[in-house]
């Protein structure tokens, strides 16, 4: 069994960004990449989500700039900032945390985003451009992260049975289309799966993000399966994260797995600031 180490990946990703700012905006005197961070309120995990991509830029030498909203915050007000944020030239990259409050359109607010700045590949032109294999400016963070671990270790992922335990727009659906531009064939399962467990068994590869702790069994992989999880849950026990696999012994089958934390989740801040950089580059009509 080996580990997808995505910390140390993100850490590899992250030291060729920073090197390559310093190349290309700092000694050419040229404005760094910068970031625009919203948030709605003070829900927990998402001050921490945010709190961690604020450090990561820091690291690389991406400017910040953060708007936190109050939970009651109007739709149109929300709108008028993101509009605001697209017409300012010192700002590359938008990104809103979700989830946002339920009186929010949270699809309406990401469209808003223009294309090139949206660093979470998640506008409906970015996904159409994905969904046409046309390569979209931004891929979704999540799951390009989670292809890109798999191509750091060589998995070869033309023709596997992948299974993934996701619907959202967010995960489940880009990775659908991500796997399907690397010619695998691809189950997409969720709540209303039956027989869960008779797909899962017939993977070669499996995504879980259910936001259950231990939701997927020894019993229900094959042995030799690549597992990725990308749960991240906090044991109200232990107080320590968990992700969705039960890993103790979901490892003894597997041939790859992903550890959480210092799986997908570093994968994924590693992208957003691939995404930013890239951006960056494309606005300034600068290449490396």
């Amino acid at each position: 069994m080996i580990i997808l180490d995505g910390k140390n990946l993100a850490l590899k990703i992250k030291k060729d960004i920073k090197l390559s700012i310093e190349k290309n905006f700092f000694a050419d005197g040229i404005l760094p990449p910068k970031l625009a961070i919203v948030i709605v309120g003070s829900n927990p995990a998402s001050l921490i989500y945010v709190a961690n991509k604020l450090k990561a830029c820091e690291y690389v030498g991406i400017k910040t700039e953060l708007f936190n909203f109050e939970e009651n915050v109007s739709e149109v007000e929300l709108s008028e900032k993101i509009f605001e944020l697209n017409s300012d030239n010192t700002i590359n990259g938008i990104l809103v945390q979700l989830p946002l409050p339920k009186h929010i359109n949270s699809q309406n607010i990401i469209n808003q985003i223009s294309e090139e700045k949206d660093v979470d590949g998640l506008c409906e032109k970015n996904l159409g451009k994905l969904l046409t294999n046309n390569r979209p400016l931004n891929l979704g963070c999540t799951p390009s992260g989670i292809i890109t671990l798999l191509k750091e270790y060589d998995i070869n992922m033309v023709g596997k049975n992948v299974v993934i335990i996701n619907r959202s727009i967010l995960v489940g659906k880009p990775l659908t289309l991500m796997f399907l531009n690397e010619n695998a064939t691809v189950t997409v399962c969720h709540s209303k799966t039956k027989n869960l467990k008779e797909k899962t068994l017939l993977a070669d590869i499996i995504v879980v993000g259910v936001g259950r702790i231990d939701f997927l069994k020894n019993n229900m992989i094959k042995k030799g399966a690549i597992v990725v999880d990308v749960g991240i849950n906090r044991n109200e026990n232990t107080n320590k994260i968990q992700g969705d696999v039960d890993f103790l012994n979901v490892s003894k089958k597997a041939s790859y797995i992903t550890p959480v934390p210092n799986g997908v989740g570093p994968m994924t801040i590693a992208m957003l600031l691939k995404n930013t950089f890239e951006s960056t580059i494309k606005q300034n009509k600068k290449h490396l």
